[in-house]
This record gives structure tokens, sequence and C-alpha cells, in this order.
């Protein structure tokens, strides 16, 4: 599988989780559910937003990296241009 780097949220603009993971449909679910205790779990950032493939882990993690530095409205407008309704994009993962 691909690198992926996600953002999470808990509501349209609400608080935002921004993280990588080589299994997007699993980590997505755990965050869905709460299955780990941290931030998304304690903030309701249940919601899988935007996401974005990268060939190496490596890679992704420097974008993830690079993207946590950004201020929020940059990270909102990130967002809105790929899910302007904020959908909730998990549904579309196992196709």
């Amino acid at each position: 599988m691909n690198p992926y780097v996600y953002i999470m949220a808990s509501k349209r603009k609400g608080t935002l989780y921004v993280g990588v993971t080589s299994d997007l449909p699993k980590r997505a679910y755990e965050h869905r559910e709460g299955l780990a205790p941290g931030f998304t779990r304690t903030y309701g950032c249940k919601m899988l937003v935007w996401y974005e493939a990268h060939e190496t882990i490596p890679a992704a993690i420097q974008r993830e990296k690079t993207i946590k530095h950004y201020v929020r409205q940059w990270k909102l407008n990130l967002i809105e241009e790929l899910n302007p309704n904020w959908d909730d994009l998990y549904e579309t993962l196992n196709g």
C-alpha cells in the first residue's frame, strides 16, 4: 500500500489532526471508532476530510511535517480544494 498523509476533523472547520499512515482505511477506522487514546479521541476528530498518497514513507512524513507547520487557514483551504463540502471521505476508501 502507498503511504498517505491525511487530515481528520471533528466537524466542518473544527479541530484538525494531520497524520501519516501506510494503511489509510485501517487508520481512519481507528480514529472514527476512538480505538486509540490520544488527540483524535480527546477532540472527536472522526471525519476523514483530506488525504494524499505518496511514493515513500519518508516523503509522506516530510509532507506531514510541512502541513503541520502551515497556518490553520492554509489547511482549511487545502481541505476545501479537494472536499468543499467537508464530506467524510472514509466511505470512499473501500470502493
